[in-house]
Protein backbone atom coordinates (compact mmCIF):
# COMPACT_ATOMS: atom_id res chain seq x y z
CA UNK A 1 0.00 0.00 0.00
CA UNK A 2 1.77 3.03 -1.34
CA UNK A 3 -0.06 6.89 -1.36
CA UNK A 4 1.66 9.62 -4.00
CA UNK A 5 2.17 13.14 -3.73
CA UNK A 6 1.00 14.07 -6.78
CA UNK A 7 -1.76 15.05 -9.48
CA UNK A 8 -4.87 12.31 -8.23
CA UNK A 9 -5.17 13.90 -5.10
CA UNK A 10 -6.17 17.45 -5.97
CA UNK A 11 -7.80 16.17 -8.77
CA UNK A 12 -10.25 14.94 -6.31
CA UNK A 13 -10.37 18.18 -4.66
CA UNK A 14 -11.96 19.64 -7.72
CA UNK A 15 -14.59 17.04 -8.10
CA UNK A 16 -15.51 17.09 -4.61
CA UNK A 17 -16.02 19.91 -2.99
CA UNK A 18 -18.38 22.96 -3.93
CA UNK A 19 -16.05 25.56 -2.67
CA UNK A 20 -16.82 29.48 -1.64
CA UNK A 21 -13.56 30.49 -3.35
CA UNK A 22 -10.50 28.60 -4.48
CA UNK A 23 -7.33 29.28 -5.73
CA UNK A 24 -4.76 28.35 -7.93
CA UNK A 25 -1.13 27.89 -5.96
CA UNK A 26 1.83 26.15 -6.63
CA UNK A 27 2.91 22.82 -4.25
CA UNK A 28 5.57 20.97 -3.53
CA UNK A 29 4.64 18.28 -6.10
CA UNK A 30 3.89 21.05 -8.57
CA UNK A 31 0.13 20.85 -9.24
CA UNK A 32 -1.65 24.68 -9.07
CA UNK A 33 -4.50 24.13 -7.27
CA UNK A 34 -5.33 24.01 -3.63
CA UNK A 35 -8.24 25.50 -1.37
CA UNK A 36 -8.97 28.97 0.29
CA UNK A 37 -12.14 27.78 2.19
CA UNK A 38 -12.54 24.93 3.55
CA UNK A 39 -15.56 22.90 3.82
CA UNK A 40 -17.57 23.16 6.86
CA UNK A 41 -17.75 19.37 7.63
CA UNK A 42 -14.58 17.55 8.36
CA UNK A 43 -12.21 17.59 5.01
CA UNK A 44 -10.19 14.40 6.29
CA UNK A 45 -12.37 11.27 6.95
CA UNK A 46 -11.13 8.65 10.04
CA UNK A 47 -10.86 5.17 8.38
CA UNK A 48 -10.71 3.27 12.14
CA UNK A 49 -7.56 2.17 11.37
CA UNK A 50 -3.52 2.27 13.25
CA UNK A 51 -2.49 5.78 13.74
CA UNK A 52 1.94 5.21 13.95
CA UNK A 53 2.50 5.51 17.79
CA UNK A 54 5.15 4.91 20.27
CA UNK A 55 8.97 5.30 20.08
CA UNK A 56 9.70 5.33 16.18
CA UNK A 57 13.18 5.31 14.64
CA UNK A 58 13.04 7.27 11.68
CA UNK A 59 15.88 5.83 9.45
CA UNK A 60 17.80 7.40 6.19
CA UNK A 61 18.73 5.48 3.32
CA UNK A 62 20.54 7.66 0.89
CA UNK A 63 20.87 6.23 -2.61
CA UNK A 64 23.18 7.69 -5.18
CA UNK A 65 25.81 10.91 -4.27
CA UNK A 66 25.22 13.40 -1.04
CA UNK A 67 27.03 15.94 0.09
CA UNK A 68 27.83 15.41 3.93
CA UNK A 69 26.60 19.04 4.20
CA UNK A 70 23.44 17.76 2.47
CA UNK A 71 22.89 14.46 4.01
CA UNK A 72 23.02 16.96 7.71
CA UNK A 73 20.02 19.14 6.59
CA UNK A 74 17.90 16.50 6.38
CA UNK A 75 18.66 14.60 9.86
CA UNK A 76 19.44 17.87 11.26
CA UNK A 77 15.43 18.13 10.03
CA UNK A 78 14.41 14.36 11.39
CA UNK A 79 16.17 15.40 15.05
CA UNK A 80 14.37 18.82 15.01
CA UNK A 81 10.88 16.80 15.17
CA UNK A 82 11.14 15.69 18.47
CA UNK A 83 10.46 18.12 21.74
CA UNK A 84 12.83 16.80 23.42
CA UNK A 85 15.12 18.86 21.59
CA UNK A 86 13.45 21.85 20.62
CA UNK A 87 14.84 24.61 18.76
CA UNK A 88 14.91 27.46 21.40
CA UNK A 89 13.67 29.67 18.70
CA UNK A 90 10.03 30.12 18.17
CA UNK A 91 9.06 29.17 15.43
CA UNK A 92 9.85 25.63 15.36
CA UNK A 93 9.76 22.83 13.74
CA UNK A 94 8.65 20.78 17.09
CA UNK A 95 5.98 22.96 17.00
CA UNK A 96 4.92 22.65 13.30
CA UNK A 97 4.91 18.64 14.02
CA UNK A 98 2.85 19.23 16.92
CA UNK A 99 -0.10 19.74 14.99
CA UNK A 100 -0.78 15.94 14.01
CA UNK A 101 -1.21 15.53 17.62
CA UNK A 102 -4.40 16.70 16.95
CA UNK A 103 -5.33 13.76 14.93
CA UNK A 104 -4.55 11.60 18.14
CA UNK A 105 -6.98 13.34 20.23
CA UNK A 106 -9.97 13.06 17.50
CA UNK A 107 -9.52 9.62 17.05
CA UNK A 108 -9.82 9.04 20.91
CA UNK A 109 -5.99 7.63 20.96
CA UNK A 110 -4.12 7.30 24.51
CA UNK A 111 -1.43 6.68 22.28
CA UNK A 112 1.26 9.06 20.92
CA UNK A 113 3.98 9.20 18.49
CA UNK A 114 8.15 9.79 19.35
CA UNK A 115 9.85 9.69 17.00
CA UNK A 116 14.14 10.47 16.95
CA UNK A 117 16.80 9.93 14.55
CA UNK A 118 18.18 5.87 13.80
CA UNK A 119 20.53 4.95 11.73
CA UNK A 120 21.82 6.40 8.44
CA UNK A 121 22.73 3.68 5.15
CA UNK A 122 24.94 4.98 2.53
CA UNK A 123 24.17 3.29 -1.02
CA UNK A 124 26.82 5.45 -3.10
CA UNK A 125 27.31 3.06 -5.27
CA UNK A 126 24.03 2.86 -7.49
CA UNK A 127 23.82 -0.98 -6.91
CA UNK A 128 20.39 -0.76 -8.49
CA UNK A 129 20.96 1.60 -11.30
CA UNK A 130 20.34 4.86 -11.98
CA UNK A 131 16.48 4.05 -12.73
CA UNK A 132 14.20 2.27 -10.05
CA UNK A 133 10.82 1.30 -9.84
CA UNK A 134 8.70 1.32 -7.01
CA UNK A 135 9.61 -2.47 -6.18
CA UNK A 136 13.05 -1.42 -5.75
CA UNK A 137 12.14 2.13 -3.55
CA UNK A 138 10.84 -0.96 -1.32
CA UNK A 139 13.39 -2.79 -1.63
CA UNK A 140 16.27 -0.08 -0.84
CA UNK A 141 13.34 0.67 2.45
CA UNK A 142 13.84 -2.82 4.03
CA UNK A 143 17.74 -1.64 4.67
CA UNK A 144 16.11 0.50 7.69
CA UNK A 145 14.44 -1.29 11.02
CA UNK A 146 12.06 -4.39 9.94
CA UNK A 147 10.10 -2.88 13.31
CA UNK A 148 8.64 0.44 14.73
CA UNK A 149 10.32 2.45 11.89
CA UNK A 150 9.68 4.86 9.00
CA UNK A 151 12.45 4.11 6.55
CA UNK A 152 12.98 7.28 4.36
CA UNK A 153 14.50 6.43 0.89
CA UNK A 154 16.44 9.61 -0.29
CA UNK A 155 17.28 9.45 -4.15
CA UNK A 156 20.20 11.73 -5.74
CA UNK A 157 19.55 14.02 -8.40
CA UNK A 158 20.86 12.13 -10.91
CA UNK A 159 18.68 9.09 -10.72
CA UNK A 160 15.18 8.87 -11.91
CA UNK A 161 12.17 7.06 -10.58
CA UNK A 162 9.30 5.58 -11.87
CA UNK A 163 6.29 8.68 -11.70
CA UNK A 164 9.10 11.31 -10.10
CA UNK A 165 8.56 14.27 -11.97
CA UNK A 166 6.30 13.31 -14.23
CA UNK A 167 2.60 12.85 -11.45
CA UNK A 168 4.69 12.80 -7.79
CA UNK A 169 8.06 14.10 -5.64
CA UNK A 170 7.75 11.03 -3.48
CA UNK A 171 5.22 9.11 -1.88
CA UNK A 172 4.61 6.33 1.70
CA UNK A 173 3.53 3.33 2.21
CA UNK A 174 4.13 0.27 4.62
CA UNK A 175 5.60 -2.82 3.79
CA UNK A 176 6.01 -6.30 5.86
CA UNK A 177 9.21 -6.39 8.63
CA UNK A 178 10.55 -9.05 10.95
CA UNK A 179 9.18 -11.95 12.41
CA UNK A 180 9.47 -11.79 15.90
CA UNK A 181 7.98 -14.63 18.06
CA UNK A 182 5.05 -15.57 15.50
CA UNK A 183 4.18 -12.22 14.51
CA UNK A 184 4.91 -10.02 11.52
CA UNK A 185 5.61 -6.58 12.22
CA UNK A 186 5.31 -4.04 9.36
CA UNK A 187 7.20 -0.90 9.23
CA UNK A 188 6.26 2.39 7.35
CA UNK A 189 8.26 3.99 4.55
CA UNK A 190 9.05 7.45 2.33
CA UNK A 191 10.46 7.93 -1.25
CA UNK A 192 11.62 11.57 -1.82
CA UNK A 193 14.05 12.66 -4.81
CA UNK A 194 16.06 15.40 -5.21
CA UNK A 195 14.73 17.37 -8.32
CA UNK A 196 17.51 19.79 -8.43
CA UNK A 197 18.49 18.98 -12.05
CA UNK A 198 15.58 16.98 -13.31
CA UNK A 199 11.97 19.36 -12.10
CA UNK A 200 13.05 21.82 -9.51
CA UNK A 201 9.89 23.86 -10.94
CA UNK A 202 7.48 20.93 -9.92
CA UNK A 203 9.19 19.79 -6.77
CA UNK A 204 11.27 22.24 -5.77
CA UNK A 205 9.05 25.36 -5.52
CA UNK A 206 9.02 27.99 -3.77
CA UNK A 207 12.71 28.24 -4.17
CA UNK A 208 12.45 27.77 -8.15
CA UNK A 209 10.28 28.92 -10.66
CA UNK A 210 7.57 27.02 -11.46
CA UNK A 211 6.98 24.98 -14.54
CA UNK A 212 3.74 26.25 -15.35
CA UNK A 213 1.15 28.50 -13.49
CA UNK A 214 1.51 31.94 -12.21
CA UNK A 215 5.31 33.32 -12.35
CA UNK A 216 7.15 34.58 -9.71
CA UNK A 217 10.75 35.11 -8.61
CA UNK A 218 11.75 31.77 -6.84
CA UNK A 219 12.72 32.23 -3.17
CA UNK A 220 16.17 31.82 -1.52
CA UNK A 221 16.34 28.07 -0.14
CA UNK A 222 16.95 28.33 3.61
CA UNK A 223 19.99 26.22 3.47
CA UNK A 224 21.63 27.36 0.32
CA UNK A 225 20.29 24.08 -1.13
CA UNK A 226 17.47 24.34 -3.71
CA UNK A 227 17.15 20.67 -4.24
CA UNK A 228 17.47 19.37 -1.19
CA UNK A 229 15.12 21.84 0.77
CA UNK A 230 12.72 21.01 -1.46
CA UNK A 231 13.27 17.32 -0.37
CA UNK A 232 12.37 18.39 3.18
CA UNK A 233 9.37 19.87 2.61
CA UNK A 234 8.33 16.62 0.81
CA UNK A 235 9.69 14.49 3.34
CA UNK A 236 7.63 16.98 5.82
CA UNK A 237 4.45 16.56 4.36
CA UNK A 238 4.79 12.68 3.41
CA UNK A 239 6.03 12.16 7.45
CA UNK A 240 2.73 13.75 8.44
CA UNK A 241 1.11 11.51 6.18
CA UNK A 242 2.77 8.71 7.41
CA UNK A 243 2.04 9.51 11.18
CA UNK A 244 -1.84 9.93 10.24
CA UNK A 245 -2.51 7.43 8.15
CA UNK A 246 -0.03 4.97 7.73
CA UNK A 247 -1.13 1.77 6.55
CA UNK A 248 -3.77 3.10 4.29
CA UNK A 249 -6.88 3.18 6.48
CA UNK A 250 -6.36 6.16 8.79
CA UNK A 251 -7.46 9.91 8.12
CA UNK A 252 -7.40 10.92 4.40
CA UNK A 253 -10.08 11.89 1.90
CA UNK A 254 -10.79 10.11 -1.69
CA UNK A 255 -9.20 7.45 -3.24
CA UNK A 256 -7.17 5.00 -1.00
CA UNK A 257 -4.51 4.64 -3.71
CA UNK A 258 -4.42 8.14 -4.32
CA UNK A 259 -5.73 9.73 -0.98
CA UNK A 260 -5.74 13.64 0.58
CA UNK A 261 -3.42 13.58 3.84
CA UNK A 262 -2.91 16.01 6.43
CA UNK A 263 -0.62 18.01 4.26
CA UNK A 264 -1.56 17.29 0.68
CA UNK A 265 -5.07 18.95 2.15
CA UNK A 266 -3.11 22.48 1.90
CA UNK A 267 -1.42 22.29 -1.16
CA UNK A 268 0.97 25.61 -1.82
CA UNK A 269 0.48 27.21 1.56
CA UNK A 270 3.48 27.55 3.71
CA UNK A 271 2.02 31.04 5.46
CA UNK A 272 -0.95 33.34 5.81
CA UNK A 273 -1.36 35.24 2.69
CA UNK A 274 -0.42 32.59 0.25
CA UNK A 275 -2.31 33.57 -3.05
CA UNK A 276 -1.42 32.17 -7.02
CA UNK A 277 2.50 32.11 -7.35
CA UNK A 278 2.97 33.25 -4.09
CA UNK A 279 4.04 30.84 -0.87
CA UNK A 280 2.68 33.42 1.38
CA UNK A 281 4.26 35.52 4.29
CA UNK A 282 7.35 33.92 4.96
CA UNK A 283 9.90 35.01 7.50
CA UNK A 284 13.50 36.43 5.58
CA UNK A 285 16.55 35.89 7.36
CA UNK A 286 17.92 39.54 6.92
CA UNK A 287 21.84 38.10 6.59
CA UNK A 288 20.87 35.91 3.70
CA UNK A 289 17.97 36.58 2.21
CA UNK A 290 16.76 33.47 2.63
CA UNK A 291 13.06 32.65 3.33
CA UNK A 292 11.94 30.44 6.15
CA UNK A 293 8.93 29.60 8.77
CA UNK A 294 10.45 27.35 11.12
CA UNK A 295 13.57 27.06 13.26
CA UNK A 296 15.13 24.03 13.91
CA UNK A 297 18.53 22.29 15.63
CA UNK A 298 21.89 23.76 14.83
CA UNK A 299 20.76 26.71 13.68
CA UNK A 300 18.73 25.49 11.20
CA UNK A 301 15.97 27.06 9.57
CA UNK A 302 13.23 25.28 6.97
CA UNK A 303 10.38 26.02 4.88
CA UNK A 304 7.55 23.49 6.28
CA UNK A 305 4.26 23.08 4.52
CA UNK A 306 0.61 24.18 6.19
CA UNK A 307 -1.57 21.14 8.25
CA UNK A 308 -4.86 20.54 7.93
CA UNK A 309 -5.77 21.40 11.32
CA UNK A 310 -8.94 18.44 12.49
CA UNK A 311 -10.16 21.00 15.42
CA UNK A 312 -10.08 24.06 13.19
CA UNK A 313 -11.11 22.62 9.95
CA UNK A 314 -8.34 25.29 8.46
CA UNK A 315 -4.88 24.66 6.85
CA UNK A 316 -2.49 25.94 9.62
CA UNK A 317 0.85 27.59 9.01
CA UNK A 318 3.44 28.77 11.68
CA UNK A 319 3.70 32.38 10.31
Amino acid sequence: MSSSFGLKSTHFILKLFLLVSFIHVCFASGKLTALVQEPQNQLLQYHKGALLSGKISVNLIWYGKFKPSQRAIVSDFITSLSSSTPSKTDPSVAKWWKTTEKYYHLANSKKSLSLYLGKQVLVENYSLGKSLTQKQIVQLASKGEQKDAINVVLTASDVAVDGFCVNRCGTHGSSKGATIRGKTYKFAYIWVGNSDTQCAGYCAWPFHQPIYGPQSLPLVAPNNDVGVDGMVINLASLLAGTATNPFGNGYYQGEADAPLEAASACPGVYAKGAYPGYAGDLLVDKTTGASYNAHGTNGRKYVLPALYDPATSTCSTLV
